[in-house]
């Protein structure tokens, strides 16, 4: 005897089989997390909406709630920025033109691309402007340039 052993044989190895790749598992899981990201993102827009719809939402409410004289939202609804620029009583001053106003089309800002929104807004009196829209916490409002 060679050894501790009952027998003259030798242990019997542990693992008699080939080895298997664990690659299939390991590229699986990064397609199936790939793929769970993308629908994630697929769920938001169908429930949020894109954000040129966010931008729209959001300049509507913005505008008609500064045509009402409800200062107070339309100063939440500003960026972080214009709301320590500006006190509740300014907000109308700077961003509201001939009532009523209308909320038209929607672009992305030629410098900043889609993280910036650029709401055109027409007033009674002919005049169109632009409000800038951000996603800071949700669409806010951070900006006005006038137009034609």
């Amino acid at each position: 005897m060679s050894g501790p052993f009952l027998y003259d044989d030798d242990p019997a190895p542990l693992h008699t089989g080939t080895p298997r790749s664990m690659q299939g598992w390991i590229v699986g899981g990064i397609v199936g997390i790939a793929l769970f990201a993308a629908a994630m993102v697929g769920f938001l827009y169908l429930v949020k909406g894109s954000p040129a719809e966010q931008s729209t939402q959001s300049a509507e409410v913005f505008v008609a709630s500064l045509s009402d004289g409800d200062i107070e939202t339309a100063h939440q609804m500003l960026c972080e920025e214009e709301r320590a620029r500006l006190t509740p009583d300014q907000v109308a001053g700077e961003y509201l033109g001939a009532v009523p106003g209308e909320v038209g089309e929607v672009r992305d800002d030629e410098v900043e691309g889609a993280a910036v929104q650029l709401v055109s807004v027409s007033w009674a009196d002919g005049v169109t402007t632009e409000l800038r829209v951000v996603s800071e916490d949700g669409p806010r409002v951070c900006g006005v340039f006038a137009g034609n």
